[in-house]
């Protein structure tokens, strides 16, 4: 396996994920009245509970933050975190919600994990252009690092597609992945800086927590769009490293098993 090969079967099936991504896409809001409105509305009355909450309780939580960036902080971490939990509750159970065109067809099983990754994707993206809006509104500016927002989520979304085929492969041999990643999926909100930063940690704990590469990507997303700073270059340069040995690891996982995933699932 060459280190571009993921890439490659993924252009060559491009069509085909494409045509699934859309198709996920409009099914979700077809029988509502409303659509897509709906996409918009759940981030936004979110972000506003979040600012009303944190207003409340701003001694407690906000200590030397004004409550409008506190809430924008924590909104931001959670898109992030939001992605990553859809993908880690879902990819268990992707290939048996894909048996029949497993079996029935030649059906590259691998690009499940792409179309997911970028269904998540997207609805983060609307999450994310919410809270652009919201932050235009209330403090009147977006600052220039914010376009380079791509950098962070590349990467990101790489080490989503790694941990999906993995966990993909598992869960194809047993249902108890998809059990045990539901439990512990919203455990995980504590172990990663949603709603606090590594930096308000007693020191002994932040290398720990630092090992959390979401939680990583959440503070260089904050970084860049909220506090208006570069992230640290080898922190960077660490969590791509991290991240794409992870997608890599996941995608070679995934193909080891592949044969016998058609017969167990």
């Amino acid at each position: 396996m060459t280190l571009i090969e993921p890439f490659e079967r993924a252009w060559h099936h491009r069509e085909l994920i494409r045509a699934v991504v859309r198709r996920e896409l409009t099914s979700r809001f077809r029988e509502s009245l409303l659509g897509w409105v709906w996409a918009i509305f759940a981030p936004l009355a979110m972000l506003l509970a979040y600012t009303t909450i944190f207003s409340i309780a701003a001694p407690a939580v906000a200590k030397g933050v004004s409550i409008v960036d506190y809430a924008a902080a924590s909104f931001c971490g959670l898109i992030l975190f939001n992605v990553f939990a859809e993908l880690m509750a879902r990819a268990p159970t992707l290939l048996h919600e894909h048996a029949q065109f497993i079996k029935k067809s030649i059906f590259p099983s691998e690009t499940i994990a792409w179309t997911s990754t970028i269904r998540a994707m997207v609805y983060g993206s609307i999450s994310f252009g919410t809270l652009l809006a919201v932050r235009l509104i209330t403090v009147h500016s977006i600052p220039w690092t914010a376009l380079l927002t791509p950098i962070v989520v590349i990467p990101f979304a790489l080490l989503m597609l790694g941990t999906s085929w993995f966990l993909m492969a598992l869960g194809a041999f047993t249902r108890d992945v998809s059990h045990l990643m539901v439990s512990i999926v919203p455990l995980l909100m504590f172990g990663t800086p949603v709603f606090f930063s590594i930096e308000q940690l007693p020191a002994n704990f932040q290398p720990w927590v630092r090992l959390n590469l979401v939680g990583d990507f959440i503070g260089m997303l904050r970084d860049l769009v909220i506090y208006a700073r570069l992230p640290d270059p080898l922190l960077y340069a660490a969590c791509c490293i991290a991240s794409y040995a992870v997608f890599l690891f996941g995608y070679r996982f995934f193909n080891e098993y592949k044969t016998v995933i058609v017969d167990v699932i």
